[in-house]
């Protein structure tokens, strides 16, 4: 019997994933010594880092990150400031405010329907909040380091770093 790979295991996604999850872990270990505003973008090679590091830093956070995984600590893929918590508030709060809009046939109702439409969208908001870890865990991020290693962390410029991964 042949088993089809999930999507989600796509070498281009699968790549993704996993440096998302580094991202985060290195995120979170940056995080000990740094209280400054931080944040990431990864890609199927590697991820950028912004904030004020030194490129020692963040050496040492990727590599301790990067460890951790491997070990199991899989938790430190999932960051509460990443963009897939706030792009599923966003989404549930607008669906909802909107599914209230929606069947207003003037713009008289509408009006009238603003207050609701915003209640929606804050029950929207709440409903979403345990959703997007979730959808890290199991969507846009990957645990499961594989066989990754840090190629190597180049400083672009002030306050961004890039860490290339294979």
């Amino acid at each position: 019997m042949y088993n089809h790979p999930m999507t989600l295991d796509l070498p281009f996604i699968l790549e993704t994933r996993r440096n998302h999850a580094l991202e985060h872990a290195t995120l979170h270990m940056l995080a000990r010594e740094h209280h400054i505003n931080m944040a990431g973008h990864s890609n199927p090679t590697g991820f950028f880092l912004l904030g004020d590091f030194s490129t020692q830093d963040v050496w040492i956070a990727a590599t301790e990150a990067l460890e951790r995984l491997r070990e199991g600590e899989s938790g430190l893929a999932i960051h509460a400031g990443c963009g897939t918590n706030l792009a599923t508030n966003a989404l549930f709060g607008a669906t909802l405010s909107w599914a209230v809009l929606r069947g207003a046939k003037s713009t008289t109702m509408r009006i009238l329907l603003i207050p609701i439409a915003v209640i929606f969208g804050v029950i929207g908001t709440l409903i979403a909040r345990p959703i997007g870890p979730k959808l890290q865990q199991y969507v846009t991020t990957e645990a499961d380091m594989g066989n990754m290693q840090i190629v190597d962390i180049i400083p672009i410029r002030k306050g961004m770093h890039r860490v290339i991964t294979h």
